[in-house]
């Protein structure tokens, strides 16, 4: 639009097209007398008319007083402009081009506008402004350089100098040259000696961080036995079976120690499985406290069992003192434990009552082992079907010693509080606090109960007084009614003389009075010939008299997991049996 403001005026723009000619695009603004006001455009004061898209080279305002027949002009000032109305409010469609900006003009002209050019360029804002070349005047001082940028430029000072290089403004100062060295001399000191203090204050930390993690390895190594260990290897060569791992490389074969790592929880630690960087699966137990005062316990268990070698007794590898806690490496043992298999009896692979007899066989043998075979008697104390374990050809492993200590010799039991499983604890035991080696018989007489049962040892559904399995397996025997107890898959495969038979010898090792119960050797000796009778067919009668223990320097029971505390009236009753007589067909 050409736009024209004022009275009696004649607004004239000409084009390329017209340039040669009077001719072109116009308008002519008028007003009546001096009242009239500027108004709407086009109105009264103000005329407009719409202009071609082109390059427009001049506009020309003419005054036309004389033309309306009047002496003079109203107003002696006039305004003509090119300029741009909104097509709607608000609208982006604006016909500025690159490099350029929009202003409104007047307040009374809703919607006109104007376009024009950035600082810094040139040209016809609704085509398109083009960059200025500030350097082509050289504002910079003479020995500066300028370099043209977008818009604007920019000046620096040649070497030597310094500030902004521009006429207008500080210009380039010289720098003297010895001041300038000496800048740089003590900024590239200033430098190099912050980098030497941070790499020393690096490694210096990193020293101290190693130190440190040292004094605490040798500091829980000496608080969790160490020294002991090593001076009880020296009379008896223990480390030679028994490898000290560092907890470096512990905590590489979990990951960590990993929650994705754990293997089971019990009431004194974590049990984890790891890898060993020679590939070997082991796991790693981790207890939950230590106690100070039975570090000698602790070590006389790691002696004791890195000499324990038996297939039924999952093997100690070795142990870790370098932690809060001391950690032990057992074998890794992969399918899982009896009590699993005992109540997830399935297809892959049955319990069958022949299977059932043959972990009954192996747990005992492991057991008369460790009471009469080893050095050093060695009583489990918590023997149950969770700490039975069934390795890759579903044998009988033993597992979970707890920490062991030593007695007398001329002591037959330890007084000590009761700490054990509910539901496999031996009553006399639980009512003295007196452990002997007839609580590990009292244990596995439970076991084989499971095994006959398939049934937990402890059973909240049910009523107080039948809550024990022992208590309800013992009523049964006593009613002569065995059948009603028995799993259903173990009365279906189990003849009757064997059902019979083992039955008994789960009797007698739940015998209230100790001194009527069986030793662990006999046990495994009486369960070794019902799965002997099994396939010879040959009769014969077998009966063994009570043997003893060999007597030997000390006697060492487990100690672990939960304490318990005795009262009157929490004996399991039983009758008195005679000693089992066996006969096989």
């Amino acid at each position: 639009m050409v736009i024209s403001l004022g009275c009696d005026d004649l607004a004239v723009v000409r084009s390329d097209a017209s340039k040669d000619s009077d001719g072109g695009v116009a308008c002519a603004s008028y007003c009546g007398d001096f009242s009239d006001s500027v108004g709407s455009c086009p109105g009264r004061g103000c005329c407009r008319t719409s202009i071609t898209k082109g390059t427009f080279v001049a506009v020309k305002l003419s005054d036309m007083h004389s033309y309306w027949g009047r002496e003079s002009k109203l107003f002696r000032c006039s305004l003509v402009f090119v300029g741009m109305i909104e097509a709607a409010q608000n609208s982006t469609n604006y016909a500025c081009q690159k490099n350029s900006y929009c202003i409104n003009l007047y307040n009374d002209f809703r919607g006109v506008y104007q376009c024009r050019c950035k600082k810094g360029y040139e040209g016809n804002p609704y085509v398109g402004c083009q960059d200025i070349n500030e350097c082509m005047n050289n504002p910079c001082i003479p020995y500066g350089t300028c370099t043209n940028t977008p818009g604007s430029y920019r000046c620096s000072c040649p070497s030597g100098y310094r500030g902004d290089g521009k006429r207008n403004g500080s210009g380039c100062i010289p720098i003297s040259v010895p001041h300038g060295k000496l800048a740089i001399g003590v900024g590239l000191s200033a430098g190099m000696g912050l980098l030497v203090l941070l790499s020393t204050c690096f490694w210096l930390y990193k020293f101290q961080k190693k130190r440190r993690s040292k004094n605490r390895k040798e500091k829980f190594y000496k608080r969790n036995g160490g020294l002991l260990l090593q001076q009880i290897s020296t009379d008896e060569g223990i480390l030679q079976k028994t490898r000290l791992f560092s907890v470096k490389e512990l905590e590489k074969a979990t990951d960590h120690f990993s929650e994705s790592r754990i293997l089971g929880e019990g009431g004194q630690g974590m049990v984890y499985k790891g890898m060993l960087s020679d590939g070997k699966i082991v796991a790693i137990k981790k207890s939950k406290v230590v106690d100070e005062n039975q570090v000698e316990q602790f070590i006389n268990e790691i002696a004791m069992l890195s000499q324990v070698i038996h297939r039924n007794v999952v093997k100690l590898l070795g142990c870790c003192l370098e932690t809060e806690v001391p950690l032990l490496v057992y074998e890794f043992i992969c399918n899982g434990t009896l009590y699993d298999h005992i109540r997830d009896n399935n297809d892959e692979f049955p319990l069958s009552w022949n299977m059932r007899l043959k972990i009954g066989v192996e747990v005992s043998e492991a057991l008369a082992y460790l009471h009469s075979a080893t050095s050093i008697p060695i009583y489990h104390r918590d023997i149950k079907s969770t700490n039975i374990l069934l390795d890759e050809k579903y044998v009988a492993r033993v597992s979970d010693f707890g920490t062991s200590r030593s007695i007398a010799v001329d002591h037959t039991h330890l007084t000590t509080l009761v700490k054990g499983t509910f539901g496999y604890l031996d009553p006399e035991y639980f009512q003295l606090s007196q452990f002997t080696e007839k609580s590990d018989v009292y244990s596995f007489g439970v076991v084989l109960v499971e095994l006959l049962t398939g049934q937990r040892p402890i059973s909240l559904a049910k009523m107080e007084e039948e809550r024990s399995l022992a208590t309800r397996f013992l009523l049964c025997m006593e009613a002569h009614n065995l059948k009603t107890i028995l799993d259903s898959q173990v009365l279906e495969q189990g003849k009757r003389e064997e059902l019979i038979a083992v039955a008994k010898l789960a009797q007698r090792c739940l015998n209230l009075n100790g001194m009527k119960m069986p030793l662990m050797k006999e046990v495994a000796m009486e369960l070794e010939i019902i799965k002997i009778s099994q396939t010879h067919s040959t009769t014969s009668d077998t009966k063994y008299q009570e043997l003893l223990l060999p007597k030997s320097k000390a006697i060492l029971v487990s100690d672990d997991d939960y304490t318990w505390t005795s009262t009157s009236g929490n004996i399991i009753p039983s009758s008195e049996v005679q000693p089992l007589m066996i006969h096989t067909a």
